[in-house]
């Protein structure tokens, strides 16, 4: 029965984590893999940002609640926070376009918005404990 319960929580896992993924990338104006396929380092970094966040936020989701129900609620709520995260961040830039700058592989903005998403997921995190 502990083998099903592991098998089932990395199935679950796996799921949100993609899902995660998918829906970030329906919130910029371009395809995130055809920049990868191109080379574009500054869409790759924030993709990583974005990656590393998701995780953080899953993995404290998991570890701290023992339901898988309550595991994926709590990611739920981090998740949204860090989607908002994304558009209080163009809020409060209104000089910088940051999907434009992405896009063009502006990796100064890359590597930032990826370190925002990163430090963001462990305060959203410190939250959902």
């Amino acid at each position: 029965m502990i083998v099903l319960d592991i098998f089932i929580s990395v199935v679950v896992i796996l799921v949100l984590q993609l899902l995660g993924m998918v829906i970030f990338s329906w919130m910029t104006p371009f395809n995130d893999m055809d920049e990868l396929r191109k080379g574009n380092t500054a869409v790759g970094l924030a993709m990583g940002g974005k990656f590393l966040s998701t995780a953080i936020v899953l993995g404290v989701a998991a570890y701290t609640n023992s339901s898988i129900w309550h595991m994926m609620l709590w990611f739920g709520v981090g998740y949204v926070c860090l989607v908002a995260v994304y558009w209080v961040f163009e809020w409060a830039t209104p000089g910088l376009k940051v999907a434009e700058h992405l896009q063009k592989g502006n990796v100064a903005v890359g590597i930032l918005l990826s370190f925002v998403y990163i430090g963001m997921s462990f305060a959203i995190s410190s939250l959902i404990v």
